[in-house]
């Protein structure tokens, strides 16, 4: 096929998850349910941390972004996959594609971003009580927000502007239901060495360093709870970090299973269905496991509720 430049591609092709058509349907109400209830439930949380003055603290601070992250992350993808599925359509346009490309990386970077701060955030409470309101001060707060945002945002707009570089073929399909970055390399007709080290390099520096940042937190918490002789006070301690600790698995676990996945069965389709795992999933379920897990969250959601139905 002859190889065009890129601005004369006028559209990609994204195959998505099934092309059995008795299977749209179905796929369209599980997804569009998915979805709403991703939103609804983020959107509460959200909702609830602003509106209770109990909850204005820099845990609750972090997690309000973090669903605000999660509603903008879901929302890069889902509803072009709804829309493509409701119309028995394929096409997505190129700039559509690669305006999703760089809002799924800013908001995968943030998510990052985000558990790492909550990390340091319980690290602080449980291993310097004393000095907490003074460490995660307001301002601190903010500024640990405002540099996650400026460097992810940085990071992600290098990765646009190597792909605009790039060449591809009229037609070109992409084996996802979203334009995935790593898949958009790979149907490049043009040479993607470049962006492939500068995605190796970007991938290890926004992974590696999150997640030392969490394990060595939990270490220092771990240890330090070790020392604490009343049993009440572990409990309550633990309390604090299981919700954090049940979404941190949640989420690096379901980037772990994509990655085993392709591994395992390097296969398009098998990477496409584990993606739906940490881009559909994991932020349905975060609202749920702050909330079920939180009295002070499920409080002020009742009240929350109470007050609008007023």
């Amino acid at each position: 096929m002859e190889a065009k430049n890129h601005t004369e591609v006028s559209e990609f092709l994204l195959l998505g998850l099934s092309e059995v058509p008795s299977l749209q349907p179905l796929l369209f109400g599980l997804f569009l349910s998915m979805y709403l209830v991703t939103v609804l439930g983020n959107l509460l949380i959200v909702l609830a941390i602003i509106s209770d003055a109990h909850l204005h603290t820099p845990m609750y601070f972090f997690l309000s972004n973090l669903s605000f992250v999660d509603i903008c992350f879901t929302s890069t993808t889902v509803p072009k996959m709804l829309v493509n599925l409701h119309t028995h359509g394929k096409d997505i346009s190129y700039m559509g594609c690669l305006t999703q490309v760089y809002f799924f990386m800013i908001f995968a970077g943030l998510d990052n971003f985000l558990l790492t701060v909550m990390a340091y955030d319980r690290f602080v409470a449980i291993c310097h009580p004393l000095h907490y309101t003074v460490i995660m001060n307001p301002r601190l707060c903010a500024l640990l927000v405002l540099m996650s945002w400026f460097i992810i945002f940085w990071v992600a707009l290098v990765h646009l502007l190597l792909i605009t570089r790039l060449t591809f073929s009229v037609g070109t399909e992409i084996p996802h239901f979203f334009c995935d970055l790593t898949q958009l390399l790979k149907v490049a007709s043009s040479d993607t060495f470049i962006n492939n080290i500068y995605l190796y390099v970007s991938t290890v520096l926004l992974g590696v360093f999150p997640v030392t940042g969490i394990l060595y937190s939990y270490s220092k918490i771990v240890s330090s709870l070790k020392r604490v002789s009343s049993t009440a006070g572990k409990n309550k301690a633990f309390s604090t970090c299981g919700s954090h600790l049940c979404v941190v698995s949640l989420y690096y676990g379901t980037s772990l299973v994509e990655y085993l996945s392709y591994a395992v069965t390097p296969t398009s389709q098998s990477s496409a269905i584990a993606s739906v795992m940490y881009t559909v999933v994991t932020p349905m379920l975060n609202p749920f496991i702050y909330s079920l897990r939180n009295k002070d969250v499920k409080a002020a959601l009742r009240r929350l509720l109470a007050a609008s139905c007023l």
